[in-house]
């Protein structure tokens, strides 16, 4: 096991971070969530932090701190509408080479996909 020097209290978390995330409210009388996720992206909006509302999750960005406690403000707002359990899947990326947001990522992939003649 490798040895740090550095207290783990004095490490900080990365500049910038993107996180997709997927959060499904568990034990609910509808199978249906939409008025719940309709309340989330309520949440991001108010944020202040870049956001994308997908098929299946949300794309949102800022700080590492930023993007890890919005989503666990959706998760207490959720809690006190009476939700007694909630499960999200994330996935969280940071860099630190250059400042790229998540619209950008697609882009990239839009213009090499554009030299294929589709």
């Amino acid at each position: 096991m490798a040895s740090t020097s550095k207290s783990t209290l004095s490490i900080s978390t990365p500049a910038r971070a993107t996180a997709d995330f997927c959060l499904l409210p568990l034990g609910t009388s509808s199978v249906s969530v939409s008025k719940q996720i309709a309340d989330v992206q309520r949440l991001m909006k108010c944020s202040g932090l870049n956001y994308t509302m997908h098929s299946a999750g949300t794309t949102v960005e800022g700080t590492w701190d930023e993007v890890t406690r919005v989503i666990g403000q959706a998760h207490s707002m959720l809690h006190e509408q009476g939700i007694v359990r909630l499960h999200t899947d994330i996935r969280i990326g940071s860099r630190t080479d250059k400042m790229e947001n998540f619209k950008d990522k697609v882009t990239s992939v839009e213009k090499l996909l554009a030299q294929d003649g589709e």
